[in-house]
C-alpha cells in the first residue's frame, strides 16, 4: 500500500497526565508502517504538560486542549468532531503499537465489513500476558476481557465476532460512528465501550477481535483499582442494563438482578469499597429521569432484538481468581447459575 492508497485514518488520543507514556505512544504510531495519519491529542487539563511537550516533539500532531475535564467520553467526542479521516481510532495513551497493527485492523475490515474492531491486547511491563482477546458483555451489565492474565499462547488466533471491542484501542470508520452516535457522555469513563459496542450490535453493527493486530497496555494508569474506579464501574454497568433493555425484558430478569445486586454488594464490601457502592446507587436514583429518557431512545432505535442479543451472552464473567475481597471462584460461580436462570425465562417466556 502507498500512501495515495492509504485513506485517512484519525487516532484519537485523549490524555490526562500521561507523561511519558504518551510520548512512547506517539513515537510507536508514527513508527508503524500505515502513514496516513491524522493523529489527535485530546487534552484533559494536564498538569504534567505532557501533551506541551508531545506537541513540542511531535509537531505533525493536532493538540486539542480542553478548558476542563471532559472526562474520557466527551474527550473522545471533542476528538471525533474534529476528525476528518475517513475511519477512526480511538485508544489510549498508555499503549505501544506492532508497526503492522493498523494494517491488520484493515485487513479484517475488508474481510468482515461495517463493524468494530480491536487488536490482541499484551500487558506493555510483561509483553507475553494477555489482557484481551475480545471483551464481552454479559447479561447483568458486566464488561469483561478474555483471557486476561493469562500467557499469551496465540489460543485465539482467527478472527472473531466478539461482545465489544475494547476502548483501550478500537477501530472503525466514521460512517459507523455516525450510525451508532458519539460516546456517551453520561458514562464520563468506564464502561464507556460495553456501552458503545452494545449499542452497535442493536443495530445489527458487530464487534470484531483482530489478533494479528497487537498493541501492549499499561492498563489503569491514573485510578489503577482504587474506589472511584470502582464507583464509575459499578455506576455504569447499572446505567447499561437500565438503558439497554426494554421494559419487559428487563421486568422478567428483576429477581436476579436483584439478587446479583445483593452479590455485588458484598464483593464491595469485602474490598473496602462500600462508600463507593453507595454513591453508584445513589448517582442512579438522582439521575432516573435521564436515564428513563435514554432507555426510550434506544429502544426506538433498536433493530436487533434482546433475545437475540442475549443469546450471545457468555453465562461466565471473567474476574481474576487472584481478587482481593469475596472469592473470585465463588463470585463468578453464582452469576453464572443467575444467568442461566434468567436467560431461560426470557427465552420460555418468549
Amino acid at each position: 500500500m502507498t500512501n495515495n492508497d492509504q485513506p485517512l485514518v484519525s487516532i484519537i488520543i485523549v490524555n490526562y497526565n500521561a507523561g511519558e507514556l504518551l510520548l512512547n505512544c506517539i513515537k510507536s504510531i508514527l513508527d508503524s508502517d500505515y502513514k496516513n495519519l491524522e493523529i489527535i491529542i485530546v487534552d484533559n487539563i494536564s498538569t504534567d504538560n505532557s501533551h506541551i511537550i508531545c506537541k513540542e516533539k511531535f509537531q505533525q500532531i493536532k493538540l486539542i486542549e480542553n478548558s476542563k475535564n471532559l472526562g474520557y467520553c466527551d474527550g473522545n467526542n471533542v476528538g471525533i468532531k474534529n476528525a476528518k479521516g475517513e475511519y477512526i481510532v480511538i485508544m489510549n495513551p498508555d499503549t505501544i503499537v506492532k508497526s503492522n497493527w493498523l494494517n491488520e485492523l484493515f485487513n479484517a475490515y475488508k474481510q468482515f465489513g461495517e463493524g468494530i474492531y480491536q487488536p490482541k491486547i499484551l500487558s506493555l511491563n510483561e509483553q507475553n500476558i494477555l489482557q484481551s482477546t475480545g471483551n464481552m458483555i454479559h447479561l447483568f451489565g458486566f464488561g469483561y476481557s478474555r483471557d486476561v492474565g493469562i500467557v499469551d499462547q496465540n489460543q485465539r488466533n482467527k478472527i472473531e465476532k466478539i461482545g465489544y471491542a475494547a476502548g483501550t484501542c478500537l477501530f472503525t470508520s466514521s460512517k459507523i460512528i455516525q450510525k451508532i452516535g458519539l460516546l456517551d457522555s453520561f458514562i464520563f469513563l468506564y464502561h464507556d465501550d460495553v456501552d458503545f459496542g452494545w449499542r452497535a450490535s442493536q443495530l445489527g453493527i458487530f464487534s470484531y477481535y483482530v489478533p494479528t493486530s497487537i498493541v501492549y497496555h499499561v492498563k489503569s494508569y491514573v485510578l489503577k483499582w482504587s474506589s472511584q474506579k470502582f464507583y464509575w464501574l459499578e455506576r455504569n454497568r447499572k446505567y447499561c442494563v437500565l438503558t439497554h433493555y426494554s421494559k419487559q425484558t428487563y421486568k422478567k430478569i428483576r429477581l436476579t438482578l436483584f439478587l446479583t445486586d445483593i452479590l455485588v454488594w458484598l464483593a464491595y464490601i469485602s474490598k473496602g469499597f462500600l462508600i463507593a457502592k453507595i454513591k453508584a446507587e445513589i448517582s442512579i436514583f438522582k439521575n432516573k429521569n435521564i436515564i428513563k429518557k435514554r432507555q426510550k431512545e434506544l429502544e426506538a432505535k433498536k433493530i436487533i432484538s434482546d433475545i437475540e442479543l442475549i443469546k450471545t451472552f457468555p453465562d461466565t464473567i471473567c474476574i481474576s481468581g487472584n481478587s482481593d475481597g469475596l472469592g473470585a471462584n465463588f463470585f463468578n460461580s453464582m452469576i453464572r447459575r443467575l444467568s442461566i436462570k434468567a436467560k431461560n425465562k426470557i427465552i420460555s417466556e418468549n
